[in-house]
């Protein structure tokens, strides 16, 4: 996956990279008539190019892609270079069929270049987006609503039109306020990390009742969202905010914290770390639970799931795992209350709900102390980047594997057929 990511990075930004490393030199080349303005000419040159820099920089982020999107950005940003040279040929009346053989390749781009849909293969989808932090699908049918973030394939966040349980990680999560000790719901404060379109308070309060939560979510365009297809009740405020950022400002304490702040390999270094958690433990009342989805099993040794666990493990004194079947999704619970099982095992009893009573059992029964090792996560070194695409190349192994055992069992025909 690292070596993919170079070479990829290598084709596609060298050559323009290295072209507009030329226009500097080109112009002080082209700009100075005599060695006594030297100095000056470069000086204003120099400035532009931190002017166009900075412009560069955040217009794109914070202004066109979150309004239009990358696509338009892109055209913008070439037709503002285009329109610099246009004037620069026309001031020196040259350059006439170059002019015009570049605003027609612009025209063209323009006529073919954009399009407002990345994903061209889907028909129906009820939003398509962009945001400042991600790429966003929305899509629905007859039991659901999901919603898919900067992947082709897969779900982050979904609503339940049915009294249902989503059949994701979000299920087993829900044992976290049975941990506690014996507190009455409606008196439970719970916090989450990572709100996305508000799956976990949605289902909470489904089969809970009222319980008081909130959340905190970095892209403020997902809860937009969340409010207009989700359902996200009203009464359950959301801070645009980086999670850690938002403890540090806060002085509140919860019952239970839930940390869903990690996507696919995307995981936030600094909502990592032995630091961080400890911060997360400094906000949970006495014996309160924290709850963490990982999102990635490693095989190997000292995979990332070791360092998240392991780190966790050194800040709380119980910790406690359940796999999510039929995912890569893993369930970890954190308290200082060595009782958390016992609890979880009491309150499933009393349940008068039929399917959520059947999956506390499945958790129950499946939940694994974890035994706590040395892998520990830092502000100082906390390589997630490359601890997340070491799985990735465990993955991709394993699926080219599968595809060479049956070339040589059945040959390229029998290959063609399995793909």
């Amino acid at each position: 996956m690292i070596l993919a990511a170079f070479v990829a990075c290598m084709v596609i930004f060298v050559f323009p990279l290295f072209l507009l490393g030329t226009v500097t030199p080109s112009l002080v080349k082209y700009s100075v008539s005599n060695l006594d303005d030297n100095g000056k000419t470069v000086g204003t040159l120099g400035a532009f190019n931190t002017i166009g820099s900075i412009i560069g920089t955040f217009v794109p982020t914070f202004v066109t892609i979150p309004a239009v999107g990358t696509s338009i950005t892109f055209l913008i940003f070439a037709g503002i270079l285009l329109a610099l040279s246009i004037v620069y040929f026309v001031m020196e009346k040259a350059g006439k069929k170059k002019v015009i053989a570049a605003v027609l390749i612009f025209a063209f781009c323009c006529g073919t270049g954009y399009s407002d849909s990345f994903a061209f293969w889907e028909n129906n989808l009820t939003y398509e987006g962009e945001s400042v932090y991600n790429y966003l699908q929305v899509y629905e049918n007859d039991e659901r609503v999901a919603l898919s973030t900067n992947v082709l394939f897969g779900v982050q966040s979904v609503y339940m039109k049915q009294d249902e349980l989503t059949g994701m990680y979000y299920d087993y999560a829900m044992a976290a306020p049975l941990m506690l000790k014996d507190k009455p719901t409606d008196q439970m404060d719970v916090l989450i990390l990572g709100m996305g379109t508000g799956t976990y308070a949605t289902q909470c309060k489904k089969y809970f009742g009222n319980m008081n939560i909130e959340g905190v979510e970095i892209d403020e365009k997902i809860t937009d969202l969340s409010r207009k297809y989700f359902s996200l009740s009203e009464d359950i405020p959301v801070t645009t905010y980086d999670g850690r950022a938002f403890l540090n400002a806060s002085q509140k304490t919860y019952d239970v914290i839930m940390v869903d702040a990690y996507q696919d390999i995307t995981i936030p270094f600094q909502m990592s770390s032995k630091e961080f958690f400890e911060l997360v433990k400094s906000h949970l009342k006495d014996d309160g639970v924290m709850v963490v989805n990982m999102n990635m099993r490693g095989m190997k040794e000292g995979n990332i799931n070791q360092y998240l666990s392991d780190t966790i493990g050194s800040v709380f004194d119980t910790a406690v795992t359940v796999d999510v079947a039929g995912s890569s999704n893993r369930e970890l619970f954190a308290s200082d209350d060595p009782d958390i099982v016992k609890n979880l095992t009491k309150h499933t009893g009393e349940l008068t709900n039929v399917n959520l009573k059947n999956m506390m059992q499945e958790v129950t029964s499946n939940l694994t102390e974890y035994q706590k090792g040395n892998y520990i996560l830092t502000d100082d070194q906390a390589p997630v980047e490359l601890l997340g695409m070491q799985v990735i190349d465990e993955l991709i192994k394993d699926e080219v594997q599968y595809y060479k055992d049956i070339y040589k069992e059945q040959g390229i025909k029998g290959l063609i057929e399995s793909l």
